[in-house]
């Protein structure tokens, strides 16, 4: 028997992404799945309707996908209409959010849903192919490189001209997981000196890969999965410093760091930022969570004391087209480990995967973050 995988319009604000794209459906309909899109669901990302209908999938109104998917595929968590829409004990799965709406989470287990968070999976190797924080944010960092090239007053590159030669610029990385990796690779391509920080010391191999320098203090905070703990307060004390020193120097700052489920953690005051010279530019990708930088407005590009500070909101929907790719892939592989040859959701129940991204089952929270989510994953 085929499985019913839905997909619907993304309506929160700012939002183009999809999460299937017409390359995705026919390949599930390989599998021996049956597709439902909403009409026009594919529009924001550059995908139309035709595309979809020729890789087999269904197009049709809200109502109906909803009622027809035993699975449906989101980017967003779901609006409170569309859990009040499925069909009970039906599966969902995206990006969850549940820190940001209790009241959603108690709303999928009245209605009996599976829920499954993307971002909830375990950083395993296993996982990797699923890593929708990964793929998203290798997004955020190169799409944030060139807001910062944009906002800044000053040539990336070294210019060598009738008039002189223009120095590089110079860019500041902070936080060297996937965001900043690419942030810094993406600036090194601009032709722009770049340092990038980062409390784990395994990071300093993958950055000077780059092209970069590395900075770090005299410690390592890494944990098992690629995570960072958090720093004692004599350490805070030795970021502050060491952040302060190199930030006041910079061209160009962009910040990554993020903790799942909790407020950023403050790497830039306000009055480092006025430290800084005129014309700076820092971008703060962790604006959405509170931000990195004291100065930081989710949403808004501001000025202070002559420093441009950008705090753009959901970055990788910016490139709609390729993040729902990769997005879209990421689900196929998580939902792949759902089924039996295709023809059943059937998931095992015991797999470290399915369970560490299993949110709601039973009209039962089942997510429990582990140390390492709550301390936060360098982004």
């Amino acid at each position: 028997m085929a499985i019913h995988v839905g997909v619907i319009t993304e309506i929160a604000a700012d939002e183009r992404r999809i999460a299937m794209t017409p390359d995705i459906a026919g390949r599930l309909a390989t599998l021996g799945g049956r597709v439902f899109v909403e009409a026009g669901a594919g529009r924001g990302a550059f995908f139309d309707d035709a595309a979809f209908q020729h890789r087999s999938a269904i197009i049709t109104d809200r109502q109906t996908v909803l009622t027809e998917s035993a699975i449906l595929w989101t980017v967003q968590p779901p609006a409170a209409d569309v859990i009040a829409a499925m069909r009970p004990n039906s599966m969902v799965m995206g990006l969850m959010l549940p820190h940001q709406s209790p009241d959603r989470v108690r709303q999928l287990c009245a209605q009996h849903l599976t829920a499954f968070g993307m971002e909830l999976i375990p950083r395993v190797t296993r996982a990797q192919t699923m890593d929708v924080l990964s793929s998203q944010a290798t997004i955020a960092g190169y799409k944030a490189t060139l807001l910062a090239a944009q906002l800044s007053g000053v040539f990336f590159p070294m210019l060598t001209t009738a008039a002189g030669t223009i120095r590089p610029a110079k860019v500041l990385i902070l936080g060297a997981g996937v965001a900043g990796l690419q942030a810094s690779a993406t600036a090194r391509r601009l032709g722009a000196l770049v340092e990038a920080y980062d409390v784990r010391r395994a990071a300093k191999e993958e950055v000077e890969s780059l092209g970069a320098r590395f900075i770090g203090l005299p410690i390592d905070a890494a944990t098992t999965g690629g995570y960072a703990r958090a720093l004692t307060a004599e350490e805070r004390a030795q970021e502050e410093q060491v952040v302060a020193e190199h930030v006041a120097k910079a061209d160009v700052v962009i910040t990554t760091a993020q903790i799942p489920g909790r407020p950023a953690p403050r790497l830039i005051d306000r009055t480092t930022v006025e430290q800084m010279r005129p014309g700076a530019v820092i971008v703060d990708l962790a604006a959405e969570s509170g931000g990195n930088c004291a100065c930081t407005t989710a949403g808004s590009v501001t000025l202070h004391h002559g420093v441009t500070i950008a705090g753009p909101r959901n970055i990788a929907s910016t490139l709609p087209g390729q993040a729902s790719e990769m997005y879209a892939k990421n689900c196929l592989n998580f939902y792949c480990l759902l089924t039996r040859e295709g023809t059943s959701l059937d998931p095992d129940w015991n797999d470290e995967i399915i369970a560490g991204a299993l949110l709601v089952r039973d009209g039962t929270i089942r997510h429990e973050p582990t140390r390492e989510q709550m301390e936060g994953a360098p982004q």
